[in-house]
C-alpha cells in the first residue's frame, strides 16, 4: 500500500478507524472522511503514529445531506489527483424516523444516498487512478426488500429494518455500479464485516439499543471486523473480483432480493434522481 491513496468515510469509530490504521501501517495515505471534530483529529493523531512520515488528512462532513456528500467529492477531488481506493463504510442505526433537509430518511440517505453520491461525484478520480471501490455493507439486507413506493420509510418504521433495507441497497449499489462502470479499470465490492462490537446502536434510542448493548457481549472485535475491509482495500486476490459480497475475506452468495438486477438498476436510476433534486418533506412524509 505504499505510495497509494485511500479515502475512507466512517473512519473514525469502529470497524473504519481500525482498517485506516492498519491501511496507514502498511503504507497507505489515508485521507478519512468524519463528522465530529474531536474525532477526526483523534484519527488523524492515532494514523501518523500508526503511519508514520506520511501526511494523512480529515475532511469534515455531515455524510446524511445531499449538499454535504457533493461539497466533500469536490474538496476531495481538488485535493487528490490520486484516489486508489475509496472505502464507504459511513453508517449508522436510527430508532426513530428523521427526515434530513432534503427530505429523505436519514438511514437511506446515510448509509445509501453518501455512498451512491461520493463515489459518482469521484468517478474521474477512481476511473484515473484503477481504484478498487469497498462498500460496507451486512447480512441484515437479508430478508429484506425494497419497496420503491416507500423508500423513505414513511409506513411502519422499524429501525434495524430499515437499516437492513438500506444495507441492500449497498449491495444493489455494488452490483450495478460493477456492470455500469464495466468499461473502466475500477472495481467495486461490498463485504459484511460481521457482528461486532462497536459504537454501532448506542445512540439508536428505545429497545433496540438495549437489545443490542446485551447482544455486543457475544461479538466480535472491531479488529476482527475490519479484516474483509483491509483485504478488499490492499490484498492481490480480489483485484480481478467485481460486484461480489464477500464475508471472512471470501465471495459469499446474498439473499436472492440483493441478486434482483431489476431492483439494482431502478435503484441507480431513483438514486440518480433523488441526487440530483432535493426531495419535498411533504413527498417524503
Amino acid at each position: 500500500m505504499r505510495g497509494k491513496t485511500v479515502v475512507i468515510t466512517g473512519g473514525t469509530s469502529g470497524i473504519g478507524q481500525v482498517a485506516a490504521e492498519k491501511l496507514a501501517a502498511m503504507g497507505a495515505r489515508m485521507v478519512v472522511v468524519a463528522r465530529d471534530q474531536v474525532r477526526g483529529e483523534q484519527t488523524l493523531a492515532q494514523l501518523r503514529r500508526a503511519g508514520p512520515g506520511v501526511a494523512h488528512t480529515v475532511h469534515y462532513a455531515d455524510l446524511s445531506r445531499l449538499n454535504e456528500m457533493k461539497r466533500l467529492a469536490r474538496e476531495i477531488a481538488a485535493a487528490e489527483p490520486r484516489i486508489d481506493v475509496l472505502i464507504n463504510n459511513a453508517g449508522a442505526l436510527f430508532g426513530s424516523r428523521q427526515l434530513t433537509e432534503d427530505g429523505l430518511e436519514r438511514t437511506f440517505a446515510l448509509n445509501h444516498m453518501s455512498y451512491f453520491v461520493v463515489t459518482q461525484a469521484l468517478r474521474e478520480r477512481l476511473v484515473a487512478s484503477a481504484a478498487r471501490v469497498v462498500n460496507t455493507a451486512s447480512d441484515a439486507h437479508k430478508g429484506k426488500s425494497l419497496d420503491f413506493s416507500d423508500l423513505q420509510s414513511a409506513g411502519n418504521y422499524r429501525g434495524f429494518n430499515v437499516y437492513g433495507k438500506s444495507k441492500l441497497c449497498n449491495i444493489l449499489f455494488t452490483s450495478e455500479m460493477a456492470r455500469r462502470w464495466a468499461g473502466t479499470p475500477v472495481t467495486v465490492n461490498c463485504l459484511h464485516p460481521g457482528f461486532v462490537d462497536t459504537r454501532f446502536g448506542d445512540q439508536s434510542g428505545g429497545t433496540f439499543q438495549t437489545v443490542v448493548r446485551v447482544a455486543k457481549n457475544f461479538a466480535i472485535s472491531p479488529e476482527k471486523g475490519a479484516e474483509t475491509i483491509v483485504y478488499l482495500a490492499s490484498a492481490d486476490e480480489p483485484d480481478k473480483a467485481n460486484g461480489l459480497y464477500f464475508y471472512k475475506c471470501r465471495p459469499a452468495t446474498p439473499s436472492k432480493e440483493a441478486r434482483d438486477a431489476d431492483a439494482a438498476k431502478r435503484l441507480w436510476e431513483v438514486s440518480e434522481q433523488l441526487s440530483n433534486s432535493r426531495v419535498s418533506t411533504q413527498h417524503s412524509a
